[in-house]
């Protein structure tokens, strides 16, 4: 199966062809994937190169003469290292812009901590505004990608992955979609987390929701869910844990409600090691998840 990032380069790639609206802003990374594009196009594809502030001030400029930039590298100098041109030269400025990350939480160990953005939707969540898709298939990568592209002069935010699951599903760039039904709480999976979520609770009497576009949150449809599940909420999230409790907590705001937050922890793990070692280092293999998520669903009442 390719990954999310190689649908990324042909998709826009064909959407430059297609709109003439659509630019494209590079930082190094990534720019061998639109070596055509750029000779189709070369006043709308631009490499910038190893200057991230720059990456985000000049599609900032791009918005604003009418154009709808793709702005794309790894998600620590996408999101984190030019956060301040992200908050006044897009978000300031009201100029509308689509951020493409890769690397997501920890996609390369070897990079080292410079390379791992695990806080970057928590970041994006202090500004006013954005979309965030956080696609768990390639499939849906190059859906939200379109999704993304088409939105007027939205800003949104694309998190790729190489963490995927087995199968796309069938999306829409808003709402969340019901995997599994059951009647003691209601399991969120983000993204790449679905397959471990659904393998952690077989045999569990949950409500399995999958959440690919995480901001806005799907409030109506949580809300849903849990008219037959009961209002205890787990969310499992593909970067730092926590970081869509707030969401849950005000989408359930006049019922008495839980909410268990899993995903990346706070603290660094120095042995950079492999991408599955994060994962069980983090708690968000099956087993892991199996032991937390029943632990807090089972209704049986402890003593002692």
């Amino acid at each position: 199966m390719d990954t999310m990032r190689d649908r990324f380069a042909p998709v826009v790639s064909r959407l430059l062809d297609e709109d003439p609206r659509v630019a494209v802003v590079l930082a190094e990374i990534g720019k061998d994937g639109f070596r055509e594009a750029m000779a189709r196009h070369p006043d709308r594809v631009i490499n910038v190169g190893i200057r991230e502030q720059l990456l985000v001030g000049a599609a900032a400029g791009l918005a604003l003469t009418g154009l709808r930039p793709v702005v794309h590298t790894f998600a620590s100098f996408l999101v984190e290292r030019p956060f301040e041109q992200v908050k006044l030269d897009l978000g300031h400025q009201n100029a509308g812009a689509v951020l493409v990350s890769a690397a997501a939480s920890f996609d390369w160990p070897a990079g080292g901590f410079t390379h791992m953005a695990p806080g970057d939707v928590a970041l994006l969540d202090t500004l006013d505004g954005w979309t965030v898709h956080v696609p768990g298939h390639p499939d849906e990568a190059e859906t939200l990608l379109r999704h993304a592209v088409a939105a007027g002069d939205e800003k949104v935010y694309v998190r790729l992955s190489t963490q995927a699951n087995r199968q796309g599903r069938e999306i829409d760039g808003t709402h969340a979609v019901t995997v599994r039904e059951g009647r003691s709480g209601v399991v969120v999976a983000v993204g790449p987390m679905l397959d471990a979520v659904l393998a952690a609770t077989e045999g569990l009497d949950v409500t399995v929701l999958y959440a690919t576009t995480v901001r806005p949150f799907d409030a109506a449809g949580l809300r849903r869910a849990t008219r037959a599940a009961g209002t205890d909420v787990v969310l499992v999230e593909p970067y730092l844990a926590g970081t869509s409790t707030g969401a849950v907590s005000e989408a359930l705001h006049d019922v008495p409600h839980r909410v268990l937050g899993l995903g990346v922890g706070r603290r660094e793990l120095r042995r950079y090691g492999t991408i599955e070692e994060h994962v069980s280092a983090h708690g968000l293999d099956p087993a892991a998840l199996r032991e937390r998520i029943g632990r807090f669903t089972d209704p049986t009442p402890r003593t002692g």
